[in-house]
């Protein structure tokens, strides 16, 4: 047969449409050099949108737009709440079917998606992504700010939020503030006393995993820098709110021990006064030597 006569008895089949895509040409002409092919006209049209970035299907709701009408339903549950997915095994409900059947793998046990390069298994796809990351080093969603780049979208959240000042998380029990949920956990162990981090060797809880992690170097041969232990210790107190450090007279708590020894200042009477060009006093040489910046400032400008 040859090749026209190929590509007629293509054409006129009589139950089924075939279409064919060539570098993106509609056209049954360069047959030996097709890669895409499409029995279905739809199909094609609905590739194509790929190359095109077309989204033709706008939900009512919110305004986003999709490629195709299914991934619109899907979003639409979102708004509506309906979750037709429901687990055999538990209550759970889902508004994707793709969704049920990765929480399903945790009933089954189930790990398809494997790292090439480990040989690590995951549950869902979108995991196995992310864990590549660490073997590629990439890093694609970069803060708008300040041009840091993180491997996880929701790393790049929680740093955005050291820019906009937001702290979403706050705790039950007082006024503290977290910008992520994470060091609200770890603050409201302060309240429960719970120590859900126990060493391995000694028994020993803590409610900090990095608490947990300093003290079992006492085990190992690892032996970090004071000047590095000091300011894990500072740092993991931003965290956490906890204020170790009080002042025996008024009751004031502090953060850093710094701090507290600065506050002494303004009750003891022994430490001498430092006094400024203007006659003000001040108990600390740091703001003394601010307020003179600012006196030396305004004699520039005006005498």
């Amino acid at each position: 047969m040859s090749e026209y006569t190929q590509e007629k008895s293509l054409i006129t089949v009589p139950t089924v449409e075939w279409v064919l895509f060539s570098q993106g040409e509609k056209s049954l002409s360069n047959f030996p050099s097709v890669e895409r092919c499409f029995i279905v006209l739809d199909n094609l049209k609905r590739h194509e949108r790929i190359h095109t970035g077309e989204k033709p299907f706008q939900c009512s709701h919110c305004g986003n737009s999709f490629t195709q009408r299914g991934h619109l339903k899907e979003h639409e549950r979102i708004h509506t709440g309906v979750k037709p997915y429901h687990c055999s095994q538990c209550k759970n409900r889902f508004s994707r079917v793709g969704d049920l059947k990765a929480h399903e793998r945790t009933h089954t046990g189930e790990k398809p998606f494997q790292c090439s390069q480990c040989r690590k298994s995951f549950t869902v796809l979108a995991n196995l992504k992310r864990h590549e990351r660490i073997h590629t080093g990439e890093k694609p969603f970069q803060c708008s700010h300040c041009g840091n780049s993180f491997t996880q979208r929701g790393h790049l959240k929680e740093h955005e939020r050291i820019h906009t000042g937001v702290k979403p998380y706050h705790c039950s029990q007082c006024k503290n503030r977290f910008s992520r949920v994470g060091d609200l956990k770890a603050h409201e162990r302060t309240h429960t006393g719970e120590k859900p981090f126990q060493c391995s060797q000694c028994r020993k809880s803590f409610t900090v995993l990095a608490t947990l992690k300093r003290h079992e170097r006492k085990h190992t041969a690892e032996k970090p820098s004071t000047k590095d232990l000091g300011s894990l210790n500072e740092h993991e107190l931003t965290h956490t709110g906890e204020k170790p450090f009080q002042c025996s007279q008024c009751g004031k708590s502090f953060t850093w021990l710094r701090s507290l020894k600065e506050h002494k200042r303004t009750h003891t009477i022994k430490v001498q006064p430092l006094l400024s060009l203007c006659g003000r006093t001040f108990s600390q040489s740091e703001n003394l030597k601010s307020h003179e910046g600012i006196e030396r400032l305004y004699s520039d400008l005006y005498f």
